[in-house]
């Protein structure tokens, strides 16, 4: 990766001709926390929210946006997506919701940006469900973790470090 791809060679933004590249099965699995108040946190583990099963509507607003990528970020190719799944973890002692989100394709171009937005729409939509108890819940640690096929093979994120860790 030496080199943006969605720039021509006169600096003008295009949508990268895929047009030549192999189909092969290609996958991305992208993550992100939300945390929030230890009261808030209760009622999205609980089930107990006004506005009902936050992680249930998180689950299907993620898998809707992956298939909605292409609409949202403007150079991005639509991909027929052959499966999604979006799963949540739940910590207590930080009083916070992680988002993972696995996207797969049969096609010519990556899948890293459906991931990473079915993870941002799902947070995004905790935060909505929410926000009439806490407005101080804080999204962050959205990230790429892998990625697999294509021509540049496997990618695989270092292991990030964990919360307050020192530099």
């Amino acid at each position: 990766m030496n080199k943006l791809t969605h720039f021509d060679t006169s600096g003008q933004a295009h949508m990268v001709d895929v047009g030549n590249k192999d189909t092969t099965h290609r996958v991305a699995i992208a993550t992100g926390t939300i945390e929030m108040a230890p009261s808030t946190f209760a009622l999205v583990r609980d089930g107990t929210a006004k506005k009902g099963d936050v992680l249930g509507i998180a689950r299907v607003a993620g898998i809707m946006a992956t298939k909605r990528t292409a609409d949202l970020i403007p150079l991005c190719h639509p991909l027929a997506l052959t499966k999604v799944a979006l799963d949540f973890a739940l910590d207590d002692a930080r009083h916070a919701v992680t988002c993972t989100v696995r996207a797969e394709t049969r096609g010519q171009t990556g899948v890293e940006m459906e991931a990473l937005t079915g993870v941002q729409v799902a947070l995004l939509t905790i935060y909505d469900m929410c926000k009439a108890v806490d407005r101080g819940m804080v999204m962050g640690d959205i990230r790429l973790l892998e990625k697999h096929g294509g021509k540049s093979g496997d990618w695989v994120a270092e292991p990030a470090a964990a919360p307050g860790a020192a530099d």
